[in-house]
């Protein structure tokens, strides 16, 4: 796992995948990881290509560390980093594991259409996202902007710094109903730390956890012997 962006986000995928791995192969199981957590400092400030440019160096050279010390598949702990998807892929010779990707084809296997996505604005409008779940033959809304803004300053000033609060469980839960009153069947919850402060089993439709399904086909790596 290339983890550290935010280390909450690195925590989410750990647990849940351990989780999965006691259901799978037993209540003393745990899932046999490598993990290379990086310093979410050096993330926070993307504007720019050439912010972009280090950022996938940074990730390179963490994917190369993971694969010289015998990982055989990897996944990125964060959805905006999939922006750099390509570049890394390039860069190893082991499989890298696309969250739009696994979000995509459980999308298309519930039959999900008219869907929404939350998260960074990058993600929620920016091409590298939205055209991986099209090609699942998911049906996307337009991104509302205010959201996105919106987004963008309470994930990055408050959840990945594991702050909670009651006023940001009551803005998404606006967020989803608004995007239910506007068409939305499904919601495509696009940040690992956005599930701090939505009830994913509880809400007016349906939610596609992305953070949660990127650990479900994750986990088909592991062999239980």
């Amino acid at each position: 796992m290339i983890g550290g962006m935010s280390w909450i986000s690195t925590r989410t995928y750990y647990e849940y995948i351990n989780q999965l791995m006691q259901k799978r192969c037993g209540p003393k199981a745990s899932a046999p990881l490598l993990i290379d957590s990086l310093d979410y400092r050096d993330f926070t400030a993307l504007d720019t290509e050439a912010d972009w440019d280090r950022a996938t160096g940074l990730l390179i050279d963490s994917a190369r560390r993971l694969e010289q010390a015998g990982a055989e598949g990897i996944v990125i702990t964060a959805n905006a980093m999939h922006r750099v998807y390509d570049k890394l892929v390039d860069a190893v010779s082991i499989e890298v594991l696309h969250i739009a990707d696994s979000t995509g084809e459980r999308m298309q296997a519930k039959g999900a259409s008219d869907a929404a996505i939350l998260g960074t604005k990058a993600v929620m409008t920016e091409s590298f996202f939205r055209k991986r779940l099209v090609s699942h033959g998911v049906d996307l809304l337009p991104p509302e902007m205010a959201h996105a803004e919106q987004l963008e300053r309470l994930i990055s000033q408050e959840l990945k710094l594991g702050k909670k609060t009651r006023d940001a469980e009551r803005t998404l839960k606006s967020m989803i109903t608004w995007y239910e009153q506007h068409g939305a069947k499904a919601i495509v919850l696009a940040c690992t730390e956005l599930e701090l402060v939505v009830d994913i089993d509880a809400n007016v439709l349906p939610i596609y956890d992305t953070a949660r399904i990127h650990c479900e086909a994750a986990i088909e790596w592991i062999d239980c012997s």
